[in-house]
């Protein structure tokens, strides 16, 4: 995903840093593990870009009641969750790449 850029249509997430910052991220995908929802997020520059290749996790939580209401994002300050989290991203990645792969080959 590095340098990819993002066109207006992609699911964009604007975030105000503990720093005082402001990024928009894009939505890469929302994952469960262990009956809670996580987030992935890809940060964007101002061109819409990703040099680093970086994601960021987050707890994600929806309003059930209200679906109109804003999702709420926590951090992850636990190691072993936020490793699970990020072992349901790289078998999500995986995933992805093998349909990506198999698309390709039918259309051979």
């Amino acid at each position: 995903m590095q340098n990819e850029g993002y066109d207006a249509e992609e699911m964009t997430v604007d975030l105000d840093l503990d720093d005082g910052s402001h990024v928009t991220c894009a939505v890469i995908t929302i994952l469960t593990v262990s009956n809670q929802d996580y987030i992935v997020l890809l940060p964007l520059n101002e061109q819409g870009q990703n040099e680093s290749g970086e994601v960021w996790f987050y707890r994600y939580f929806e309003n059930e009641e209200n679906p109109n209401d804003e999702p709420v994002l926590e951090y992850i300050e636990d190691d072993d969750e936020y490793e699970a989290v990020g072992e349901a991203f790289d078998e999500y990645l995986d995933s992805a790449e093998f349909d990506e792969l198999m698309e390709d080959e039918e259309e051979s």
